[in-house]
């Protein structure tokens, strides 16, 4: 459900949101390739792995996606975080971007993505239905793949993921973590 004209509206996604550490490590390791590409390097603190991508939406009906995350997070816990391992650069001409691939499709992750966008469609929000393809944007405007696309093995692990909000601002976009929400059950993990 689109907000109307007059209703204020939030654009939100859900996404696997790594430490600072795992962040800045990418963006160093894909910082001289972005460039090469002729692209712009995502700023670090924007780089996350998007699971399910709802657009703008009522602010009044964000509390029913926080509800969604919640149920789902109970839903898929596991005994141990998720980890992904990026290690190849593809660059997407359509979408002008360079994007670290994870080396394996992971099936926790893929259900995550899954039950989100499935969670959201049946509440009647329009998220993205597009297949899940864990990668991360490192760089927009490219306009050339990279010479070379294989990367030095990066790992993110995460034990939780977040419900984002997207602001476009005049220097780009900006996501702040509206609520994160627990991958990892500690009882799983003591038994």
């Amino acid at each position: 459900m689109s907000p109307t004209a007059s209703e204020p509206a939030q654009r939100v996604f859900f996404a696997l949101w790594p430490r600072e550490q795992e962040r800045q490590a990418l963006s160093r390791a894909t910082a001289k390739t972005a460039s090469r590409c002729g692209g712009r390097p995502v700023p670090a603190p924007n780089l996350h792995v998007t699971l399910a991508f709802i657009g703008s939406v009522p602010r009044r009906r964000v509390p029913e996606l926080r509800a969604l995350a919640l149920r789902t997070a109970g839903a898929v816990a596991r005994h141990a975080p998720l980890a992904l391992r990026f290690e190849t650069l593809a660059h997407w001409p359509r979408q002008q971007i360079l994007c670290a691939l994870a080396a394996a499709a992971l099936p926790a992750a893929h259900a995550l993505a899954e039950a989100l966008k499935d969670g959201a469609a049946a509440a009647g929000f329009t998220p993205d239905l597009k297949p899940f393809h864990p990668h991360v944007t490192v760089a927009r405007k490219v306009t050339h793949a990279p010479s070379r696309p294989a990367l030095r093995a990066i790992v993110w692990r995460f034990d939780a993921f977040a419900l984002v909000d997207s602001r476009t601002e005049p220097a780009g976009p900006i996501y702040s973590v509206i609520e994160s929400y627990p991958l990892a059950n500690a009882e799983k993990a003591h038994e």
